[in-house]
């Protein structure tokens, strides 16, 4: 065995080669998650702004619920005006 010399100091297994270069590494899996979920978040925020705009331009201003009589009597003896037939 002295005479074989197991020398592996210039030999790096490829899985351990941090020093090589990205493209043949590939993306960090972290960072394909993160740019997923950021893109999922950006495509939602700007969906809800054009269809807050497209609503806000196109669709009519939203009917108000019709007062109650009761209401509405209450409403005048505030006031101080009698309501009709008292």
């Amino acid at each position: 065995m002295a005479d074989e010399d197991f020398d592996f100091t210039d030999k790096v297994p490829p899985s351990f080669d941090r020093a090589g270069n990205a493209a043949s590494q590939g993306l960090n899996p972290g960072l394909i998650v993160l740019i997923v979920v950021f893109g999922l978040v950006l495509v939602f925020l700007v969906g809800n702004f054009v269809l807050y705009t497209y609503a806000q331009k196109n669709l009519p201003p939203r009917k108000k619920k019709p007062v109650s009589k009761k209401k509405m009597k209450r409403e005048r003896l505030k006031q101080g005006v009698s309501a009709p037939g008292e």
